[in-house]
């Protein structure tokens, strides 16, 4: 199976390109109620819209925690992975 190369980003990305062909793909590890998480609240995203033209996948939700994620770095402070988490969704600048 051959592979379509990626445009350069100066090229462009085809009209007739699917839109998860225009995403990097990378690799996560979470844990396994991350995971169940994740889907039950994909399955409730998706059947909640009225509009169900694009596909929400637990990929798209990953996309938005990131953006989120990158829009609250600032807050994100500590020596661990608990203590970064507690400074992010509890606004605790302390250790």
């Amino acid at each position: 199976m051959t592979r379509k190369p990626k445009p350069s980003p100066d090229q462009g990305v085809p009209d007739d390109t699917p839109r998860y062909l225009t995403f990097v793909r990378t690799e996560a590890r979470l844990r396994a109620d991350q995971v169940d998480a994740l889907a039950a609240l994909r399955r409730r995203v998706a059947a909640n819209r009225s509009d169900k033209t694009e596909r929400i996948t637990d990929n798209t939700l990953l996309r938005l925690a990131v953006d989120l994620l990158l829009e609250n770095a600032a807050q994100i402070t500590g020596d661990t992975e608990e203590e970064m988490r507690r400074a992010l969704l509890e606004g605790d600048t302390g250790k």
